[in-house]
């Protein structure tokens, strides 16, 4: 069975929960990355972007995108979607839950530097919505948050507790030892760890330098 084909820039941005979602299943992928504005083009003029915009999966004959679309769908393919419709609602509860704070992520290293504070506070109120899990892990006791099994709703997490690290390390609550607990149980699954040693497919933080290559890419 051919690979998954991932279409998108040389960034995290909105692949990078994909990427994590489909390490977490063990699952091997090719990239098509769009380093120009002709790739683009050339996606668009070609009828392989619905709504003229990336990240796009190419898988099991579809191309599929819109990112929760494709999460959703890796998710049910490699039984990280819960096993009834009861876990299901819950994992779309709990992804919903850190969508807001995703969304903001994703934008504050474009920002210009004048409109970074304003962001960084945006993220500081949305980071409450952590302690929320702790409350769930610790009202179960289970290893994971929905079933005590692996789900996308655990896998999740992790790209954006990491991301939100990696822009200041203090807008993570230190106080979530439950929520630590998992972010280091993700972690270590064989599949994942491979996925965040040097070398891996995952794109480096996207610093000052990083996104001012990626613009002169895109002009």
């Amino acid at each position: 069975m051919a690979m998954p084909v991932l279409y998108y820039f040389n960034s995290r941005g909105r692949m990078e929960s994909i990427q994590w979602l489909l390490a977490a299943a063990g699952v091997q992928f090719e990239e098509n990355l769009v380093k120009t504005q002709e790739d683009m083009k050339k996606l668009i003029k070609n009828g392989s972007l619905m709504f003229q915009q990336v990240p796009m999966v190419e898988i099991d004959g579809m191309k599929l995108v819109q990112t929760r679309a494709i999460l959703n769908y890796i998710a049910a393919k490699y039984n990280l979607y819960g096993k009834d419709i009861k876990e299901r609602a819950l994992i779309d509860i709990y992804s919903e839950g850190v969508a807001d704070l995703n969304e903001i992520i994703l934008h504050y290293p474009f920002l210009p530097p004048g409109d970074k504070d304003g962001s960084l506070t945006q993220i500081k109120e949305k980071s409450r919505n952590f302690p929320a899990f702790e409350k769930v892990l610790k009202s179960h006791g289970q290893d994971y948050l929905v079933g005590n099994r692996l789900s996308k709703a655990d896998v999740e997490q992790m790209p954006l507790s990491l991301h939100t690290e990696s822009i200041q390390a203090s807008l993570l609550p230190s106080f979530l030892p439950s929520v630590r607990a998992l972010k280091t149980r993700v972690s270590n699954l064989p599949t994942v760890k491979k996925f965040l040693q040097p070398g891996s497919q995952r794109k480096p933080f996207e610093d000052e330098k990083f996104v001012e290559e990626l613009k002169k890419s895109f002009g």
